[in-house]
């Protein structure tokens, strides 16, 4: 008996040498393609698997194990939403989301039962599982990026969210259809639902009264070794919860995670579980190659390519639909809608289900497993297709112009020419400080143009093209762009690329400020802001409020504003602090009434 132990640990050893060491030479390698990680890991997974070489046949079981990546990822992004957060996105949730399942489940029903031949019992049973996308692709892309803290990328967490929400009434829908004996030990629908009603307040209550003292407890005992073993017993409890009433074991860390998103251990704890999440994710994708039939894509090859084009078009072309009802920009519209176009992991799930319902065949969801892992392979070059149309649609618009390689050499550069950009332009040129103007619009070079002021078009947040403006030599660089797409992630490698110039960045609102943070730049400036201030004294000096004490109220309103933002920064959350506010029943008291009594 020892001698098979031994035999059996060697062969799980050698099965995950040969995984790592597939996953790191095609994530390696398709990295440095520009297409991304994810299809490193599934071309991995398809070669080493047993319908590739051979070499690991456990796919299954490594599946199982690998899925703690995506109950890894929800706790994470749970960390990052505070309750108020989440609570503000119940509208994208429950209306965007809601639409968005039930519109591409009918589309892709519709388009499974003619396009397979199938009934339609069959058809809702694999076309409702095609209308969820893969939350283990989308949500690591959103975070890296930056964009989960936008609207648009609140948006499309919303999406994800209420599709995993889905997963209770999908699986509830393919029991009712089911032509099996019903199964004695699995819970009906009705059962489900109150069973993740319940599990989720419990999952709240034990936040509140038990998780947060035990990582107070831990916290004192200051050993960090103690501190990743609190947090992989809280991520893991909360899923093991989930399993044994037959829920979503994601969606139990994603309480758990919000539960700790106002905590004082939220940093400590995303870093020591993104380790853990990385390679258990990056296993994941591994065991979805592994688990990809070449034999049924090869038995009818133009039927799987051509369900799994159908699947992205319709879905993208609906999402986009949906998206532009709920007044999304077009182009970040069309960008979710090729973001969320591929199939998702919780298809495999709701497949199996099917086949133990009757509903399909074992060859059908075979098949239909192909047709989701292909339109996920697709998804990477869905993104470098609309990174490619967006710059092709730019350099349309700035076709016959300048760009900045043909300017002369300057000591200063700013990046965007609108209202704010001409501003700081015209108090710098006050001095005869040379300049470098860029931007992005034709009609506003045009118009500068007729003033007398030689604009370049380009993107100024390409390094390649601070360094033809001469951004190598530049004492400064003035970011002036309306909106909030600069982020950490594109500020920190034009600091390291210049950085003998000092940068300042404009930012747009406070969100801005929160995704920035961090960033060492030279100054962030609120566009707004102090041209708020000013009104708001000259107002009240309509009111005859007296010099001093208008200079108090600007005094105290700075104090407030600063440390309500840096409690928004630290906890990520647009309400914390809120009580700093001024309200009408909320007003600062005169300086008579704060004095203390003799």
């Amino acid at each position: 008996m020892e001698s098979q132990a031994a035999e059996t640990a060697a062969l799980v050893l050698t099965d995950v040498v040969i995984l790592l060491g597939a996953a790191m030479l095609f994530v390696t390698l398709f990295r440095r393609l520009g297409l991304g990680a994810v299809l490193g890991y599934l071309v991995a997974g398809a070669l080493v698997g047993p319908q590739g070489l051979g070499l690991v046949n456990a796919s299954e079981q490594m599946l199982h194990v690998a899925e703690l990546g995506i109950v890894l990822l929800l706790f994470l992004v749970g960390l990052e939403l505070h309750p108020n957060r989440l609570w503000r996105l119940k509208h994208d949730i429950f209306g965007l989301g809601l639409l968005q399942v039930v519109v591409c489940g009918l589309a892709l029903t519709v388009l499974v039962h003619f396009g397979a031949d199938i009934t339609w019992a069959a058809a809702i049973a694999i076309g409702l599982p095609l209308a969820l996308s893969s939350t283990a692709q989308v949500l690591p892309s959103l975070r890296s990026s930056g964009e989960i803290n936008t609207q648009s990328g609140e948006r499309a967490f919303s999406i994800l969210l209420f599709q995993d929400l889905s997963i209770v009434p999908l699986i509830t829908i393919i029991a009712a259809l089911s032509r099996a004996p019903p199964d004695p030990i699995a819970p009906p629908g009705w059962l489900l639902g109150i069973y993740t009603v319940a599990a989720i307040v419990g999952l709240v209550i034990a936040g509140k009264f038990l998780i947060n003292p035990l990582f107070r407890l831990v916290g004192r005992v200051s050993e960090r070794e103690l501190f990743v073993v609190a947090g992989l017993f809280t991520v893991l409890a909360s899923a093991a919860v989930m399993e044994s009433l037959h829920l979503s074991t994601a969606l139990g860390a994603f309480v758990a995670g919000v539960m700790l998103a106002d905590s004082p251990y939220r940093h400590e704890l995303e870093l020591d579980i993104e380790p853990f999440r990385s390679i258990l994710l990056g296993l994941f994708f591994v065991a979805i190659g592994m688990m990809l039939d070449l034999g049924a894509i090869a038995q009818r090859p133009l039927f799987v390519i051509g369900m799994a084009a159908a699947l992205i078009v319709i879905k993208a072309s609906l999402i986009f639909g949906v998206a532009k009802l709920f007044r999304m920009e077009t182009r970040k519209a069309w960008r979710m809608g090729l973001l969320l176009s591929q199939g998702g992991e919780f298809g495999f799930v709701l497949f199996a289900a099917a086949q133990s319902a009757m509903l399909i065949t074992p060859a059908a969801s075979s098949l239909f497993g192909a047709i989701v892992t292909i339109s996920m392979a697709s998804t990477p070059f869905l993104m470098m297709f609309n990174r490619w149309t967006e710059r092709r649609a730019s350099l349309r618009d700035g076709d016959g112009m300048d760009g900045p390689e043909l300017s002369a050499e300057s000591r200063a550069i700013i990046v965007g020419y609108g209202r704010f950009g001409q501003t700081v332009a015209q108090m710098l040129m006050a001095k005869g400080i040379s300049l470098t103007l860029i931007d992005s619009k034709p009609s506003q070079i045009e118009l500068s143009e007729s003033f007398g002021m030689k604009v370049y078009y380009g993107d100024g947040t390409r390094i390649d093209l601070l360094r033809a403006a001469g951004g190598e030599d530049a004492k400064a660089i003035l970011f002036c762009i309306d909106g909030d797409t600069l982020d950490k992630k594109k500020m920190e490698p034009i600091l390291e690329a210049f950085p003998q110039a000092a940068v300042y960045v404009r930012v747009f609102d406070r969100r801005q400020l929160i995704a920035i943070d961090g960033v060492d730049v030279a100054g962030t400036y609120r566009e707004v802001f102090e041209s708020a201030v000013l009104m708001g004294r000259d107002a009240l000096h309509c009111f005859c409020v007296t010099e001093e004490e208008v200079v108090r109220v600007e005094h105290e309103f700075r104090a407030r504003d600063a440390e309500r933002l840096a409690g928004q920064t630290k906890g990520g959350d647009l309400h914390a602090r809120k009580h700093l506010m001024f309200m009408p029943d909320r007003s600062l008291p005169d300086e008579e009434e704060q004095a203390p009594a003799d």
